[in-house]
């Protein structure tokens, strides 16, 4: 089978639950800002903007390490066994002091009622770290469907519990006040509880599912661990947790700085904004997400290959495509899309286009990291997303005070921007791959003109805009295939 036609297929499968998750999460925004208010909405975007960063520290690069060294080494098992044995200690590590100083850790981020909150958070985080290494063993062994299977009962899972704990138990409870449905709901919801809380605790029965779904897979360990071959583990994973920690922060850490940089009285509510107009840069994100999953083994297990180089040539391009067309699609029918969050929320709608276009430099630096990944020179990923972290850090420093989350979005922009230029340089020294850089920005820069055009033309009749939207849609799908036509009939014959 043609190489890209399996990544393809491997992308869709990998990103199946993931796209059914986060499309049937993504029914709960509109719930959420309709429910909670600004700065309520703001607070659950705080909580889970620090469980990122924290993730990336727990999980210190080993999920790379395991797919790298599961190609090198002979005895898999044994990679299984250290990498797994060694999150395992430092997790259970870090869940009991984190726990003994919850009330402290609620005091530093200014929640000093809300210790709970940071207690449950610190379990999920601890459940998803354990079960990092057991999903990335499903995918080095492509079990596609096992992996999809349970990823979808987590999401699922999460979402009834959201739909239970948030609309039904209140609607029950103020409708009905006897019968057996009536005393249920009287053991498991507390109406006192304010209602956010009820987003994380139905966050960590979901996780406490998967991962006892995951102890088959987990049960197969042998707990020998291999001190050699974990030192030379960690000697790959440290710079990579720098990366990802810096990558997280790039991702993050302008809606932990909206918390923290703008007057208390407003800072909430802006997030709160902010957070609900990210939501709609979804569908680019879960493109990027897909990718990932399928390309990193992908990468690793084609390294070899005489045609390597041009086979991700080659599937760059592809993947601008895919997501230029997703940036045109979005904002072509962006009077649509926008209803999915409340009207409080609409507000921010300006910063999506900016944050779609972000989306779009991330996915193609993930598609660049692949030269200090295969020439394991992980120290330049560590500089690259570390040198983004400065880029956002500082441009969310001077422009959230004066222009609130729209210095914020442009921070993005400009940190994903200009890691994807500094990446695509050194690449060029140290793994050249000819990438068709007249196609890529050629897709790229008529996405974005046709869009402009569309917001100049600024029609107010909305069915005669969709209709020329549509058209300029058909145009850019139309130019894809006059120029790529041949190679596609290459990739699907």
């Amino acid at each position: 089978m043609n190489p890209l036609k399996k990544l393809a297929g491997q992308t869709v499968i990998y990103g199946l639950p993931s796209i059914i998750g986060r499309m049937l999460g993504y029914l709960l925004v509109p719930i959420y800002t309709r429910v909670f208010d600004q700065g309520e909405y703001g607070t659950v975007t705080l909580f889970y903007s620090f469980v990122a960063v924290i993730f990336i520290i727990l999980t210190y690069g080993m999920e790379t390490a395991f797919f790298r060294f599961s190609e090198l080494e002979k005895n898999k098992k044994n990679v299984y066994n250290t990498v797994f044995i060694s999150l395992l200690i430092t997790t259970s590590i870090f869940l009991v002091f984190t726990i003994i100083y919850s009330q402290d850790i609620a005091n530093w981020i200014k929640y000093p009622e809300q210790k709970n909150y940071v207690i449950w958070f610190l379990i999920i985080l601890s459940l998803d770290t354990l079960a990092c290494i057991p999903f990335a063993k499903l995918r080095a062994q492509n079990k596609a469907k096992r992996f999809a299977t349970i990823k979808i009962i987590n999401i699922i899972t999460n979402i009834c519990l959201n739909l239970f704990f948030i609309l039904l138990c209140p609607f029950i409870l103020n409708n009905y006040h006897s019968g057996i449905i009536f005393k249920f709901i009287n053991v498991v919801f507390n109406p006192d509880l304010n209602l956010i809380a009820y987003v994380f605790i139905s966050n960590l029965l979901a996780s406490a599912l998967t991962l006892i779904l995951l102890l088959p897979d987990i049960f197969v360990l042998r707990f020998r661990f291999n001190i050699n071959l974990w030192k030379r583990l960690i000697y790959y994973a440290f710079p990579l947790l720098f990366a990802g920690l810096a990558g997280v922060m790039n991702e993050t850490g302008g809606r932990i700085l909206i918390r923290y940089l703008l007057p208390e009285d407003i800072a909430e509510q802006q997030l709160g904004i902010y957070a609900a107009c990210f939501k709609i840069a979804i569908f680019m994100a879960l493109f990027i997400q897909a990718f990932r999953y399928a390309a990193e083994p992908f990468f690793f297990s084609y390294a070899k290959e005489k045609d390597s180089k041009k086979i991700y040539a080659d599937l760059m391009t592809y993947f601008v495509i895919v997501a230029s067309f997703i940036f045109l699609a979005i904002m072509m029918y962006i009077d649509i899309v926008i209803h999915f969050i409340g009207k409080e929320f609409r507000e921010g709608a300006s910063v999506i286009p900016i944050l779609l276009l972000a989306y779009l430099f991330l996915g193609i630096f993930y598609n660049l990291s692949i030269w200090y990944k295969l020439t394991n020179k992980t120290k330049f990923g560590a500089f690259l997303a570390i040198f983004g972290a400065v880029v956002t850090i500082s441009l969310n420093f001077y422009w959230i005070p004066r222009l609130g989350y729209i210095g914020s979005a442009w921070a993005t922009f400009l940190c994903y921007g200009s890691m994807m230029v500094l990446s695509f340089l050194l690449s060029k020294k140290y793994y050249p791959v000819k990438y068709n850089l007249k196609r890529i920005t050629g897709y790229i820069g008529l996405s974005v003109v046709l869009f402009l055009i569309s917001k100049f033309l600024n029609i107010e009749h909305h069915a005669l805009k969709l209709i020329i939207n549509t058209i300029f849609l058909l145009v850019f799908l139309a130019v894809v295939y006059f120029i790529e036509k041949h190679e596609f009939k290459k990739v699907f014959r």
